[in-house]
């Protein structure tokens, strides 16, 4: 994974129109990459927990998928 990729990412957590224009990149991140890791990310980014989990509940509902993290 690239830098650039990396930064989008994070951005994606706090952006919901950025979100949704890289679904696949929050589809893998929320469904396959384990909680702890996930809270692990977003942390080095300043990114709080009950911000992931909003993120992670706000995509679920955008994608029609369940993540651990939005149930």
């Amino acid at each position: 994974m690239n830098t650039a990729l990396i930064l989008e990412l994070a951005k994606c957590l706090l952006d919901q129109t950025a979100a949704k224009a890289a679904a696949g990149h929050m589809s893998s991140f929320f469904g396959e990459v384990k909680p702890e890791l996930q809270i692990g990310f977003a942390n080095m980014f300043d990114i709080t927990t009950p911000q992931l989990i909003a993120a992670a509940k706000a995509f679920a509902t955008y994608s029609g998928e369940s993540y651990p993290l939005a149930a």
